[in-house]
């Protein structure tokens, strides 16, 4: 692992290397969506398990979706009601997405804002990225710079300085919801109740 400046984070991040952050939940390993099959060779995870898009704001996300204007507006008003939190909203994707962010069902994509003030200011400046937690498939998400460094040694992280570990210990994962012809179906219970 390599730890940068934020500048350097930043324009490794844009030119496609895989890179992890501090978030509200657990740490992201993250890339841009093009370069989303790195993160699954990196994990060693199945196809079978899309990845997030993130992003600074929901105005950086809707773009990536598409719906009626109905629909649009239960989305937003989901967002509003959540944003910035730990709330994926699996929605359906729009042709913007690649993809290799969802390979067995590219029609779909889910989407989150974190409250993290760091991952905010580093989404804003890569635009949102694909996502997903740390980790080896099914191994427990990892929390601090030190495990980042043991496990995957080639993933680029910011400088410790960035990286507030005292608020490593959040133990859940992001609640994910998806958008179904009924409303709303809970996928994933976690740091939100919906």
């Amino acid at each position: 692992m390599t730890q940068l400046p934020i500048a350097a984070f930043v324009a490794a991040a844009r030119s496609g290397r895989l890179i992890s952050f501090p978030t509200d939940t657990v740490p992201a390993l993250a890339a841009r969506p093009d370069q989303a099959t790195q993160i699954f060779a990196a994990k060693q995870r199945q196809a079978d398990k899309p990845l997030i898009l993130m992003g600074a704001s929901p105005e950086a996300l809707w773009p990536y979706v598409h719906g009626g204007e109905a629909e649009l507006k239960q989305w937003q008003q989901m967002a509003a009601d959540y944003w910035p939190g730990a709330l994926t909203l699996v929605l359906p994707a729009c042709d913007r997405v690649p993809p290799q962010m969802n390979p067995l069902n590219p029609d779909s994509i889910g989407i989150r804002v974190p409250d993290s003030a760091i991952a905010q200011m580093i989404l804003q400046q890569t635009g949102p990225l694909a996502t997903t937690s740390i980790n080896r498939s099914g191994q427990p998400a990892l929390r601090t710079i030190a495990e980042i460094n043991h496990h995957f040694p080639q993933i680029l992280t910011p400088l410790a300085s960035q990286w507030p570990e005292s608020k490593m210990s959040a133990p859940l994962p992001s609640t994910v919801i998806k958008w179904t012809a009924r409303g709303w179906q809970v996928l994933r219970q976690g740091g939100i109740q919906i």
